[in-house]
């Protein structure tokens, strides 16, 4: 029964690692796309012509500016490495 109860609990850690890892993987990609996201606000703004659209301009690129701002805190407090995301081993490419 001890086996049982060992085998059932490092299942139950594995599933918890997986969740984990999975979760890591999406904050990697959200950093990444509200990265991109704030790189297009910036061009946007330095392609603004006319008040409207430099308010416009203004407005999107803090937006953008604060959304990489709270993906980038929401990843590192879950501690992603981003090497491993950067070559692969997180999706079983490297090492």
């Amino acid at each position: 029964m001890k086996i049982l109860k060992r085998w059932g609990e490092g299942r139950l850690n594995q599933a918890r690692g997986n969740e984990a890892m999975d979760y890591k993987r999406e904050l990697y990609a959200e950093v990444i796309n509200a990265l991109r996201e704030w790189e297009r606000a910036r061009i946007a703004f330095q392609e603004a012509v006319g008040h409207d659209e430099v308010d416009v301009a203004i407005y999107t690129l803090e937006a953008a500016e604060r959304r990489y701002q709270i993906q980038l805190k929401a990843a590192k407090q879950a501690q992603v490495d981003w090497d491993a995301f950067r070559n692969g081993s997180y999706y079983g490419e490297g090492s």
